[in-house]
């Protein structure tokens, strides 16, 4: 299992750098946000994060969080100011050939997804990547001082790209595969009350008395136990793990569903929102 541990940002009492009508704060949490939930439509990776609302964490707290839950990767999400403009990202100045592979791999991802400078890939001997004791990268998502960084970050679209660029590189720093549409039996089943037999549970349900005996072999069907539980019927259900690009019209017509029911099965509003990582059922 794959641990990855995003850390957003300030957050709180903190609001980081500020400008153009932003708050880094909010943006940090944006991006570690999306990122977590794009990766749960992976498999074998686990996500921490060490905030997912607008509270303060000093960076001992972070540092300290992530270096008990031993992640794999420590991923500090930030944006940057002081008259810049560009993307760039940091490991620590003693990183390991790990952290630098890491690096190469988030940093090359993301510049295929964003259009703004490249300002490349750097060191520094910040807190959070001096104390934590796995492979850590920052990374530094544009400048919020500069205007034509801070109306790309009020895009949604940017944003999205962004949380893309960091889940592509971890993907393929850790080798992760995307999850399948997965099989499971669902039943139906009668609580046998007082006076039930299998022929009145069979009449009640618009069945027949071998099928259920087919259903529960174990059942004596002269001595049923009132409060047992009776086996109506058994069918196979599959669930899909929604992934980013996934409709619900897309995903009627890969498994010979309907919209109609997929809507039903997991009470979608009238706009079909789904969301990366959501556990649909199709069919």
């Amino acid at each position: 299992m794959t641990k990855v541990f995003i850390d957003p940002g300030h957050g709180g009492k903190d609001p980081g750098a500020v400008g153009n009508g932003l708050k880094e704060k909010e943006l940090t949490l944006r991006i570690g946000k999306r990122i977590r939930d794009i990766l749960a439509g992976y498999e074998k990776v686990t996500v921490k994060m060490s905030r997912t609302g607008d509270t303060f964490q000093s960076l001992t707290d972070r540092t300290k969080a992530v270096n008990n839950w031993r992640a794999d990767i420590f991923l500090s999400i930030h944006i940057n100011a002081g008259g810049g403009t560009g993307y760039e990202d940091y490991i620590h100045t003693s990183a390991s050939a790990k952290a630098k592979t890491y690096q190469y791999m988030i940093h090359t991802e993301i510049i295929k997804l964003i259009n703004i400078k490249d300002r490349g890939k750097k060191k520094s001997n910040f807190h959070v990547l001096r104390e934590t004791k796995m492979p850590a990268v920052l990374t530094e998502c544009g400048f919020i001082d500069y205007k034509t960084d801070a109306a790309l970050l009020k895009k949604s679209a940017f944003i999205e790209a962004l949380a893309q660029g960091h889940v592509n590189g971890l993907v393929k720093a850790f080798n992760l595969k995307k999850k399948i549409a997965t099989t499971s039996v669902e039943t139906r089943s009668h609580t046998i009350l007082k006076g039930d037999t299998l022929y009145s549970i069979a009449k009640k349900y618009g069945t027949t008395v071998d099928y259920l005996k087919s259903l529960n072999p174990k059942v004596n069907p002269n001595s049923l136990q009132i409060g047992q539980k009776l086996v109506l019927s058994g069918s196979t259900v599959t669930y899909h793990t929604v992934v980013k690009g996934d409709t619900v019209s897309a995903l009627a017509e890969k498994y010979g569903s309907s919209i109609k029911n997929i809507k039903s099965w997991n009470e979608l509003g009238d706009n079909n929102m789904i969301y990366a990582g959501q556990s649909l059922r199709v069919i």
